[in-house]
């Protein structure tokens, strides 16, 4: 098995986490640094998108990063991280995961692209600012959401929408703009940091 994408990516540390979690033993290669550019014909046979991560398993290729961490989970058999096929608790797992890589992602992406990679086709005030506004939204929503239901999203079970989760609650907390003050989800960071994927590749100074 081989892992495909440079290791400051939110997406593929999703993906490191969770094989951490899993100790299945892979190879990564840091794919979009260095040499390894995405713009590369090799890679692109991998993923026509130019994005990472990409998995190699056998003969499946697989990209986007919560597709290959329902595929990892499933494979190994771990239904604590992805409860069974058409059961309540999976559908309330990729329920989440869903959430995260649309309404969430769509949210910060202004402001982060400002605020953190400083790229300057993201400078505008005002859309930095309804970013923020929009991203601190969600985050109320999911903070709302651990005080009925916590202490995971999905109760008292870490599962795979703690993994895509916990990476972007990092992200938020460690880009400079304005944020309420939201207690569960300081409890929540508290209750990832007890494990040690999550160091190594959520919070480990890297937005």
């Amino acid at each position: 098995m081989k892992l495909l994408g440079r290791s400051a990516s939110i997406n593929v540390r999703k993906v490191l986490w969770l094989l951490h979690e899993l100790g299945i033993p892979y190879e990564h290669e840091e794919w979009g640094s260095g040499e390894l550019q995405l713009s590369d014909p090799t890679f692109l046979r991998l993923n026509p998108n130019a994005q990472v991560p990409v998995l190699v398993d056998g003969d499946l290729v697989l990209w986007e990063s919560n597709a290959i961490c329902r595929h990892l989970a499933a494979e190994a058999g771990r239904t604590d991280l992805l409860p069974p096929q058409a059961s309540h608790e999976r559908a309330r797992v990729e329920q989440w995961m869903d959430w995260q890589s649309t309404d969430l992602n769509s949210a910060w992406r202004y402001a982060f692209m400002a605020r953190v990679r400083k790229h300057p086709e993201f400078a505008d005030a005002a859309s930095i600012q309804r970013s923020v506004l929009a991203w601190n939204r969600r985050m109320t929503l999911l903070n709302e959401h651990l005080v009925r239901c916590g202490p995971y999203v999905v109760g008292g079970q870490f599962t795979l929408a703690d993994i895509v989760l916990g990476l972007s609650l990092n992200r938020w907390l460690m880009t400079p703009i304005e944020r309420p003050d939201l207690t569960h989800l300081d409890q929540y960071q508290a209750k990832l940091t007890e494990r040690e994927g999550f160091r190594r590749y959520g919070a480990n100074g890297t937005p």
